[in-house]
């Protein structure tokens, strides 16, 4: 980069919220500020999966806190995202709304194993260039990723749901250890690995790494007690278990190095990382500063040096669901076009010019990637798409992106009402608009000229006008428009084709 500039990272995780503020110089971030704090969203879900009122308490104080050290950034200088108490817990939308309202920026809810993705992206910045392959395992307070990759490139990713928290309240009741609970915790953290570690095996690495709070502080304690020299090692990890079944409890006064504010989660970490050890036959594991907050900042630099995974991932479908691209690539422009000339209006935000306009990079993404289900059947293709759209693993996109993304796929074409219980937002129905009137016009599949549209917005709905002449001279898409108009009006919204009001009315054509 020829400039610096300030990006900041705030991770919403099952047991500390992360801040972290970065300056990017020439590809590389250097930390200019780091906050964390012991939230424990994940011991705050209650038997059934939901964050209670006071761990939300907690949680939004601590984000307001954010919240000021953010002010002043710009919106795509930030990211947030949340994790697995997120992913799981019944009412985070609601705490979402709120929670984005402290901080002052979106927050995404990213599945695991995009999770994963950018925890081994974070990890690999942090740790010296190598050829061969790395084994990350970064267990978090609900979850455990696991990613095998070489240099910053992940191969193979996994995330399993067990985490310190999740494991330290459910097999250590109170902070009680002993032999029984320690031996519980994990056979059942080795039953949840059973289903990948032959996969994990054949694909092979050189060097294991741990990775996040969970794997420095087991290091911290090992250093400090004498168990090993460096890292972590399968015996050094033995005697941190005996010695935690002894003490019967996590006990800072009694257990060198170990810190207040980590003595509750630390024997379901024990007790994971043994596990993992054991299964996938792991004797020494180096432990790396990199985590998910740093993936973050890389991921979100590449955005902001045009290098964004989301691009990588919509071309990678295209791809490997047979789209046509000259088509994928007329709706796009088209949909687009409608896109900014309402959005234009002196009416609206004038945010559509904008590189960071989330809405119209959905629109762009949206048009590409509509006729993926084409590659699957014909009849309802369009369902097909959203279905993928919604469930597939997508690199550098969050759960909430890949929704929207689906909801407005399954709206580009036939009736309205099959999306209007979804919870469309109200910027949302332009997108609609635009991605359905670019479909409907270039059903051809040609390079016939389209006709030159005027569009506008008002309260009501939207206007459409294009020639007379064009309209009689094609009356297939005449059809279609009239059609098109009864389906806006089945779900209480106007599409005038005729009679445009008095607002400025955007004129475009196809570029």
């Amino acid at each position: 980069m020829t400039r610096p500039e300030i990006l900041a990272a705030v991770d919403l995780g099952s047991n500390s919220f992360h801040l972290q503020v970065g300056r990017a110089v020439d590809g590389q971030i250097y930390v200019l500020d780091s906050l964390r704090e012991g939230v424990r969203l994940g011991a705050g879900l209650t038997a059934d999966k939901r964050i209670d009122r006071a761990t939300q308490t907690r949680a939004l104080e601590t984000l307001l806190r954010f919240g000021e050290r953010l002010r002043g950034l710009p919106r795509h200088a930030v990211r947030a995202v949340g994790t697995n108490a997120l992913r799981v817990a019944k009412n985070a939308p609601q705490f979402l709304r709120e929670a984005r309202s402290a901080l002052g920026f979106p927050i995404e809810v990213v599945s695991g194993r995009e999770e994963a993705r950018l925890i081994y992206l974070g990890v690999a910045h942090s740790l010296p260039p190598a050829a061969h392959a790395r084994l990350v395992v970064d267990i978090g307070g609900g979850s455990t990723e696991f990613i095998i990759g070489t240099g910053f490139e992940p191969r193979l990713t996994e995330s399993l749901y067990m985490g310190c928290v999740s494991w330290s309240l459910r097999y250590f009741e109170g902070g009680r250890i002993d032999k029984a609970r320690m031996k519980a915790a994990e056979l059942a953290a080795r039953q949840e690995l059973a289903g990948m570690v032959r996969a994990y095996r054949a694909q092979g690495w050189h060097e294991a790494v741990g990775s996040s709070g969970t794997a420095r502080a087991i290091e911290t304690i090992l250093l400090e007690s004498g168990f090993a020299h460096s890292g972590i090692t399968r015996d050094g990890l033995d005697r941190l278990r005996s010695l935690l079944i002894k003490h019967e409890r996590a006990d800072p006064e009694r257990i060198a190095g170990l810190r207040e504010n980590r003595a509750f989660v630390l024997p379901g970490g024990v007790a994971i990382l043994g596990a993992v050890l054991e299964a996938l036959a792991i004797e020494q594991m180096t432990v790396s500063e990199g985590a998910l907050r740093h993936g973050v900042l890389y991921d979100l630099l590449g955005r902001v040096q045009h290098a964004d995974m989301r691009e990588a991932t919509v071309v990678q479908f295209m791809r490997r669901y047979h789209v046509d691209p000259q088509q994928a690539e007329r709706v796009r422009r088209l949909a687009l076009a409608v896109y900014d000339a309402v959005a234009r209006d002196p009416g609206r935000e004038p945010e559509s010019a904008r590189e960071d306009d989330a809405d119209r990079l959905l629109l762009d993404w949206s048009a590409r990637l509509a006729e993926i289900g084409l590659s699957i059947a014909h009849a309802q293709y369009h369902r097909h798409s959203a279905y993928v759209l919604s469930n597939a693993d997508m690199p550098g996109f969050s759960r909430m992106e890949q929704q929207r993304l689906a909801r407005l796929v399954l709206a580009h074409r036939g009736k309205l009402g099959k999306v209007e219980d979804l919870g469309l937002e109200s910027g949302e129905w332009l997108l609609v608009l635009a991605l359905r009137l670019a479909t409907l016009f270039l059903r051809s599949r040609t390079d016939d000229k389209v006709p030159l549209l005027r569009v506008a917005a008002d309260e009501a709905g939207f206007a459409l006008a294009l020639p007379q002449a064009w309209l009689e001279e094609n009356p297939l898409t005449a059809d279609a428009l009239e059609s098109e108009s009864g389906y806006w009006n089945a779900v209480g919204m106007r599409l005038a084709v005729e009679g445009l009001s008095e607002k400025k009315i955007a004129a475009l054509g196809r570029g």
